[in-house]
């Protein structure tokens, strides 16, 4: 969550470079933003709001530059008012800061800089970087980026920070825990939180790992370890998405893009390397305890894997969401493997069950979208899923995506790798002619029928059931309908007391085993009023309304999660929400 951006090179208008570069990261979520740029004459000029910054004019921030920041700030420490919004500045005003992440210690520094007569103009935890800052430069010969290392070993907590100072056009940034990344120009360097801040610029990036920091002087880069100072060499990575890829073209918002995007990212899931595949399967079924571990949408994909391993490849693998995880800990051991999925590659739940993992000896494999990510860099083995840039804050294309890597690595187990990419492959067909306008039109409908409803159920067994989580994650994040999943047997245990006359339940179908079942708990929801949409590759009279899947075998949760997320993005629109920004929500939770 949070946006950051900095700039320092050649050009003349880095105001409006940063402020162009926050709004490609508005997806990360945030409530006030602000920009630091030092003018011609040395000194600092700022700007902070509260709000979006979407209808912001670039030209405002033209004022000659060649050194400025930016932020997007989601609240932690402190409201949403413009006091507490980033960029923060040292009493002197001599230096600006820009932060992500939290301080944990910050109160203990704030009296300690208090006493030595620091006066603080907001409530977070971020103003005391810069005051830390400014009492260590007051040490005669101290240069920048010494006083950032010092403050730096001073911090407890995840943080990325980014240090400008007036008196120079040094730039200076440090992460623990938060990303960072540089993109690398023709004498010029781009600082960011995500790529898309600095694509139009460059895709050339080098990045910085944890516990590093970067300093720009001079039209030079150098990379050092906070703790020791030692000097990093770093490898140029060129990217091989383009700024049209994150680009929502021709769609209204990039949601119904990313969704529309799934026509082809089945596919490119589903071209890994045989020989890593096969190295992964070894991997997991020499390994002794296996445990799937991630957050939200990508915990639902974790679910729908344990039915993938369980059916398909007869193996036994448990699923534990990463806030959980470190309870875990208990049994872990250098023979376990852990299998993370995440789309960011930065979900810091995440990134602490790894931690807890190699405290144990354990091997781990992450399932990611973003190559050069904290948590593709941090594991034993990485899978990309090549979805590309996902912007919308519910994910859309990589769910499905990291589905199809996890559906083919069951397979391998199975010894039928070649029958699961069949499998994929013909399902990537069929959902290629599934999204068409006239079955996003029939959806459409469908939303136009239920959108005055304030609650939703969906049920689903087997691999469908956790498609049924993931179909109320989707609906409550967009919509903000209350929408609740759950297991269709479990019906009568409970849930069904919520159902009256009217009630909106969607069914989540295959043709398999388990087809007699849930009609059977789709007649109970009946007998109660509700009111029944079904996606199933077969009508029943018993439906309400139906819309069709293919019958796509062990990829039907991929198939049917589909039109789940186009429901869910149509509702949102009939309801006047924004589906790629939803309140309170950020794409990458890089926070505890």
């Amino acid at each position: 969550m949070c946006g950051i951006f900095g700039y320092t090179g050649p050009r003349k208008n880095a105001g409006v470079i940063v402020i162009k570069g926050l709004k490609n990261l508005e997806y990360r979520g945030y409530d006030s933003w602000g920009v630091a740029m030092r003018l011609k004459d040395g000194t600092l000029s700022s700007s902070k709001e509260v709000g979006k910054i979407g209808a912001v004019r670039n030209e405002d921030f033209s004022d000659e530059s060649s050194l400025a920041i930016a932020h997007s700030r989601w609240a932690t420490h402190g409201g949403v008012t413009k006091e507490n919004a980033h960029p923060h500045f040292s009493g002197d005003q001599r230096i600006a800061v820009v932060h992500n992440g939290i301080i944990e210690n910050f109160e203990e520094l704030r009296r300690e800089l208090e006493a030595k007569g620091h006066t603080f103009a907001s409530e977070t935890d971020t103003e005391v970087i810069p005051h830390l800052i400014e009492e260590l430069l007051k040490t005669k010969g101290t240069t920048l980026h010494e006083a950032v290392r010092a403050a730096c070993k001073r911090f407890v907590g995840r943080y990325a920070i980014l240090v400008m100072d007036r008196t120079s056009e040094t730039l200076v940034a440090a992460r623990t825990g938060s990303p960072l990344i540089v993109g690398v120009g023709e004498k010029e360097f781009f600082i960011a939180s995500d790529i898309p801040a600095f694509l139009e610029y460059t895709r050339t990036v080098e990045y910085l790992d944890d516990g590093e920091m970067v300093t720009v002087e001079n039209g030079a880069i150098r990379f050092q370890n906070i703790e020791t100072g030692e000097e990093r060499a770093k490898r140029l990575v060129t990217i091989d998405w383009t700024i049209k890829d994150a680009d929502k073209g021709e769609y209204e918002h990039y949601m119904m893009k990313e969704i529309m995007d799934q026509k082809q990212t089945i596919q490119r899931a589903v071209h890994q390397d045989d020989e890593q595949i096969l190295k992964v399967a070894k991997a997991i079924e020499t390994c002794l305890g296996c445990i799937l571990c991630a957050c939200g949408t990508a915990g639902k994909v974790c679910m729908a894997a344990d039915y993938f391993f369980s059916v398909v490849a007869k193996r036994h693998v448990n699923f534990a969401p990463a806030s959980e995880f470190p309870i875990y800990h208990h049994f872990l051991k250098p023979e376990s493997l852990i299998i993370v999925v995440s789309q960011s590659g930065e979900t810091a739940d995440v990134l602490e069950a790894m931690k807890v993992a190699r405290q144990a000896g354990s091997k781990v494999l992450a399932i990611v979208n973003t190559e050069g990510s904290s948590i593709a860099r941090a594991a034993d083995f990485t899978l990309l899923i090549n979805a590309g840039p996902e912007r919308a804050v519910a994910s859309t294309k990589a769910a499905t995506g990291q589905m199809a890597v996890l559906l083919l690595i069951a397979h391998a187990i199975a010894g039928k790798l070649n029958v699961g990419r069949t499998l994929l492959l013909e399902a990537s067909g069929q959902i290629n002619d599934m999204l068409n306008p006239r079955y996003i039109e029939h959806i459409r409908g469908i939303a136009q029928k239920i959108a005055h409803h304030e609650n939703m159920y969906i049920i689903g067994k087997g691999w469908n059931y956790p498609m049924a989580l993931e179909s109320a994650i989707k609906i409550q994040e967009v919509s903000y309908i209350h929408a609740e999943g759950f297991a269709a047997g479990e019906l009568k245990h409970g849930p069904i007391a919520l159902i009256e006359e009217g009630t909106p339940c969607i069914a989540l179908m295959g043709n398999d085993e388990f087809t007699a079942d849930i009609l059977s708990n789709i007649m109970e929801l009946k007998a109660r009023g509700a009111y029944i949409i079904a996606v199933s590759p077969v009508r029943h009279d018993m439906f309400d309304l139906w819309i069709k899947v293919p019958d796509a075998g062990a990829a039907q949760p991929i198939v049917n999660i589909i039109p789940i997320q186009i429901l869910a993005y149509s509702l949102a629109v009939l309801r006047g929400k924004d589906p790629d920004m939803p309140r309170n929500l950020a794409k990458s939770v890089t926070v505890k």
